[in-house]
């Protein structure tokens, strides 16, 4: 399982042969604009919640690599509604795709459109494939729903928001580590403006003393597990 960083919240994940991108937020991150979307391939579309720097470039990549759209019913309704490919599930729910078993899990945050329009309830996401499972925490704030996850899955990496202020911050973020039992971290949702731009050595320095690994990759880097 291949992990590429895009920026914000939005990442390449290659599973075996299949590729997936979680919350396409490129095309107006300056941060990213070394990233072209016209290269990156999708056979699905992981959608968390429904706010923009989530979902702005979700139709101009579905449209070109026809790709599924995995969300809650109500965002999925909404782009199967635009002729869009899409696959609903909820919270509590598994499905075997192609690429392996996904579960959608509680996530603490706002879900709408960006015209105002319900987004649904936001989540999370936890995949398991090539014998690897990884878990995509969405914008949530730090919850007690985060203690379920271990309870049936053992997570090899956890990615996680970082940035405080819409999200959970570093401290919160180190006791979820604890609640979901797993301390490789992959950080996300940071720097992307100036709500959430953070002090990358002191947040791997507080991981770190707490013995954990907290991973900020570049726009663009990936890691392997």
């Amino acid at each position: 399982m291949k992990i590429t960083f895009l920026g914000h919240a939005s990442l390449h994940i290659e599973v075996g042969d299949f590729s997936l991108i979680v919350d396409p937020f490129i095309s107006a991150n300056e941060k990213a604009n070394h990233i072209n979307l016209e290269d990156l391939k999708a056979d699905f579309i992981l959608l968390t919640h429904a706010h923009q720097d989530h979902i702005l470039d979700v139709e101009s990549i579905a449209q070109r690599t026809e790709a599924i759209i995995i969300s809650n019913y109500e965002i999925v309704s909404h782009y199967q509604a635009k002729g869009f490919q899409g696959h609903p599930m909820n919270h509590g729910g598994e499905w075997d795709f192609d690429f392996g078993r996904l579960k959608y899990v509680n996530a603490i945050h706002t879900s709408s459109f960006p015209d105002g329009s319900y987004g649904g309830q936001p989540g999370g996401f936890v995949i398991e494939g090539e014998h690897k499972t990884i878990y995509i925490a969405g914008d949530t704030a730090l919850t007690h729903d985060l203690k379920l996850i271990p309870m049936r899955l053992s997570l090899d990496l956890a990615i996680l928001p970082i940035g405080d202020n819409f999200t959970m911050g570093i401290e919160d973020a180190i006791i979820a580590s604890d609640f979901i039992e797993c301390d490789k971290i992959l950080g996300y949702h940071y720097d992307t403006f100036g709500y959430i731009e953070i002090d990358h050595d002191e947040a791997k320095r507080k991981f770190f003393e707490k013995n954990k690994d907290l991973m900020l990759l570049e726009i663009g880097e990936s890691l392997e597990l």
